[in-house]
């Protein structure tokens, strides 16, 4: 018997923020980067609190990689403050810091703990429907994922106004963070019919929608659409999990700060070529669910390898098209610093939560091997 579940109530769609107004809450804890304070896109959500008379504060010190400093920051404001609800408004580490911190404080507080509202400004993580967030440790280089459905916002609100000024780089990195969920959720050992559902419509709407955000940041309906893309792949991926791409971008992000987007993109093609054995004879049971996907994005080539091989040329077509780079050399890290950094960091990834449903169970061996196909030339 397989289960699934949604609870988190999804408000999308133009003017989507303005469902605020109508809540009942009395208190909100606003959690966001500085950004969001400096250039007052915070403010889009005061007035509206200001209208219905409600009160607020803002804890502005998210940082990219969510720390457990910020974390523990944000838990002494929180526990000072006593909200009826919080607001993560921000990217992956907005609303990961806030899962974090309101998931610790309801478990301190005897009354009724806060409901958490994510409204997401970038179209690449899916966090508001998850019940995962990822925290990291500066001291040991090293991210943490942690899965628990308590993590699960009550409401996320898409409002795609919020990313009509996200740069082009974040753009296109957060946007291959969604096609990776899509993939990696497609493969995965505990898909379903259901979460194949909402990966596939995800799918298609990178698919079709990437290209047009990444070249004209204005277009309202191409970011709709993949506001949208990023909240249905977080849908899939909460029910399906992950693989070892992300097992293997968390590490990588951690050891040498690399946006994990842009991580991901840099490691698809290659775990795609190794989860479908395309450089071995044997044919792996992911080789049929990847030839599936490419069909479903319009690629068909003769055989099911090579139709594979057509999506990773598509996919590497796209990165290069975004400017992301695809070797470790074209992002500026030293190969030797790689290289020696390499078995702490499949270590790490083969001890990663995404490891247990990747479609084929890799040894420390293979992990290390792929990473090394990310050095120039090979090594």
């Amino acid at each position: 018997m397989e289960q699934y579940t949604m609870p988190t109530k999804i408000f999308f769609g133009k003017a989507a923020i303005d469902i605020l107004a109508s809540l009942t809450f009395k208190k909100y804890y606003i959690i966001c980067d500085p950004f969001m304070q400096k250039s007052h896109k915070v403010d889009t959500i005061t007035e509206i609190l200001k209208e219905k008379s409600a009160t607020y504060e803002i804890f502005a010190d998210v940082v990219p990689d969510p720390t457990i400093d910020v974390v523990t920051k944000g838990l002494e404001g929180i526990i000072n403050f006593e909200p009826d609800a919080v607001i993560a408004l921000g990217g992956g580490s907005a609303i990961d810091t806030a899962k974090a911190i309101t998931n610790i404080y309801a478990k301190t507080v005897e009354n009724k703990p806060p409901k958490l509202i994510a409204i997401p400004t970038t179209s690449g993580t899916g966090s508001e429907v998850t019940s995962f967030a990822v925290i990291s440790d500066p001291t040991t280089k090293a991210k943490y994922p942690i899965i628990d459905n308590s993590l699960l916002p009550d409401l996320a609100i898409l409002d795609a106004q919020f990313t009509l000024s996200v740069p082009a780089s974040v753009t296109a990195d957060t946007g291959m963070d969604v096609l990776t969920h899509t993939l990696e959720a497609y493969v995965s050992t505990n898909a379903s019919d259901f979460t194949d559902a909402c990966g596939e419509k995800a799918m298609r709407l990178v698919w079709d929608n990437l290209d047009k955000t990444v070249k004209n940041g204005s277009d309202e309906t191409a970011r709709e659409k993949m506001h949208n893309a990023s909240c249905l792949a977080g849908i899939a991926f909460n029910g399906a999990s992950l693989g070892i791409c992300h097992s293997l971008a968390h590490a990588f992000g951690g050891q040498f700060h690399i946006p994990h987007g842009r991580a991901n993109a840099m490691l698809l093609p290659h775990v795609i070529a190794y989860n479908a054995g395309l450089n071995e004879a044997t044919e792996y049971c992911a080789l049929a669910r990847y030839e599936q996907a490419a069909n479903l994005l319009g690629l068909k080539n003769g055989t099911p390898k090579a139709t594979v091989h057509s999506l990773i040329s598509r996919i590497k077509r796209m990165t290069k098209q975004f400017s992301i780079p695809q070797t470790i050399n074209e992002y500026g890290i030293d190969p030797t610093e790689f290289i020696e950094a390499v078995p702490i960091m499949a270590e790490k990834a083969l001890a990663d939560n995404c490891t247990v449903t990747n479609p084929r169970q890799p040894a420390l061996a293979d992990l290390e091997a792929i990473y090394k196909e990310l050095v120039k030339g090979g090594f």
